[in-house]
């Protein structure tokens, strides 16, 4: 497997893959649509394959994640789940990833209308996601961020 490099916006941090899944997953749930400014399209990688350069603020956006950006320019980095021995890249800090396949989509019933994505792919609503995987009710997020 090829050795992919991502950045953020600013070029202050510096992102090295050496393993990683090269297919896409989105999530259209309200925190990620706020995180993201849209939808968060991301891909993993396991933890021994990621190296970092440059300074990373995180913020705890959940009881059992974590979200990370760039200090400088504010460009979102990973999220990272409790426990998990993956990452969830932003897919858009690669130019390799351009070429990745849409694998999935999750809360497909909280997108905004106009990113409604083409292709075969898998489509969860919020109400199946919700059976299998841990999330925060909408009824629990700060005020401001629902």
């Amino acid at each position: 497997m090829e050795t992919i490099t991502g950045h953020c916006l600013c070029g202050a941090v510096t992102l090295t893959l050496t393993t990683y899944r090269a297919e896409v997953g989105v999530c259209h749930c309200a925190m990620c649509r706020r995180w993201s400014g849209s939808a968060y399209a991301f891909f993993t990688a396991p933890d021994d394959a990621i190296r970092v350069v440059g300074e990373v603020r995180t913020h705890r956006s959940s009881p059992f994640s974590q979200r990370s950006f760039c200090p400088t320019c504010g460009s979102s980095l990973w999220l990272k789940d409790d426990g998990a021995e993956e990452t969830e890249f932003c897919a858009g800090l690669f130019e390799a990833a351009r070429d990745f396949p849409l694998i999935s989509e999750a809360y497909v019933d909280q997108r905004l209308t106009a990113l409604t994505l083409e292709g075969d792919h898998r489509r969860v609503t919020a109400e199946t996601y919700e059976e299998t995987f841990p999330f925060v009710p909408t009824a629990e997020l700060p005020q401001g961020r629902t």
